[in-house]
């Protein structure tokens, strides 16, 4: 049973930490007597930090911390694709990963983690504005964008700061056992339990182009989503051959024509979901997935959900 645990702050390595991120493992993990653990808050050096919401907190240790720390939490910042943790940042978290601890990164302090090395060939997430920018900096991490948390044993990482309280909890759960973990989350009013594969909801399931080619094809794709929508289909409306059509698609989306197509029905079935009483049966019609079977196949391959869990998610209490 772990007793020991460090809550890391980066803030002094990593311009605009997120003061909610260092905020959310102290919460759940605070040092009390139910609770076998102790927590210690870190960085470059001890001293007062403005994080990147512009509150002030007190780091009181140093990076000698992490020598003592069984979990080590890496809290987010603001410009994670812009800004890089310092050589002595990547070299203790990876010293203390060698020593055994846990890594374990909330939303976009995955960006701090993947600098290590140590998610290269592993799945994980961070908040889903940021997922293809990691994907684009660390080619060498498997991205999942649809989920909540990634346990992938001694590193973790969860998507947004909500997702947070679900992946300390799931470590507590795993530490403590149930009645922990549901004690924590009852004294947080928090959700006692949501699965780590359980989706993290992005606004849009089709991607932001990287390029504005064929702007007008995507637009005019969009507004025949209920028609049969074939690469010649594309091809032929952009006025180039498909071959030409597809390797250019990719370059300008990072998905090929067809996985767009599916991922914009998609979108449209979440809208109708959200916004309409009709069937499931309709609505996949209505987007051009013809059944209600294959909705929800493409569904909960894109979402990690089900059209029906989906509905219930975002219209309860309305």
């Amino acid at each position: 049973m772990p007793d020991r645990l460090s809550a890391r702050d980066l803030s002094g390595l990593v311009p605009d930490i997120a003061e909610r991120d260092v905020g959310i493992p102290a919460q759940v993990f605070t040092t009390r007597a139910s609770m076998p653990y102790e927590v210690r808050v870190c960085g470059a050096a001890p001293g007062l930090v403005t994080g990147g919401d512009g509150l002030a907190y007190h780091v009181a240790h140093g990076l000698d911390a992490l020598a003592w720390a069984d979990v080590v939490f890496i809290p987010g910042h603001r410009f994670p694709d812009r800004d890089d943790p310092s050589p002595a940042v990547v070299e203790a978290l990876r010293a203390a990963h060698r020593r055994g601890a846990r890594l374990a990164a909330i939303s976009t302090g995955a960006f701090t983690l993947a600098a290590t090395g140590l998610l290269d060939g592993r799945r994980a997430t961070t908040h889903w504005h940021y997922t293809r920018a990691l994907a684009a900096k660390h080619p060498r991490v498997r991205v999942d964008e649809n989920v909540l948390f990634v346990d992938e044993g001694s590193v973790l990482t969860s998507a947004g700061a909500a997702s947070g309280i679900d992946l300390c909890l799931h470590i507590l759960r795993g530490d403590l056992g149930v009645a922990a973990s549901n004690h924590a989350a009852r004294r947080l009013v928090a959700a006692p339990y949501r699965s780590g594969g359980q989706a993290q909801y992005v606004p849009r399931s089709v991607p932001e182009p990287l390029g504005e080619r064929f702007a007008a094809t995507r637009e005019w794709a969009l507004r025949r989503l209920g028609e049969p929508l074939t690469l010649e289909a594309l091809a032929e409306h952009a006025a180039v051959s498909p071959r030409t059509f597809s390797r250019r698609f990719v370059e300008d989306t990072g998905y090929t024509p067809m996985q767009w197509v599916m991922r914009a029905r998609i979108d449209a079935a979440r809208e109708l979901l959200e916004r309409s009483q009709l069937s499931v049966e309709q609505i996949a019609t209505d987007v051009g997935l013809g059944t209600g079977a294959n909705l929800r196949l493409h569904f909960r391959r894109i979402l990690g959900t089900t059209p029906s869990e989906y509905r219930s998610t975002f219209t309860r209490g309305e």
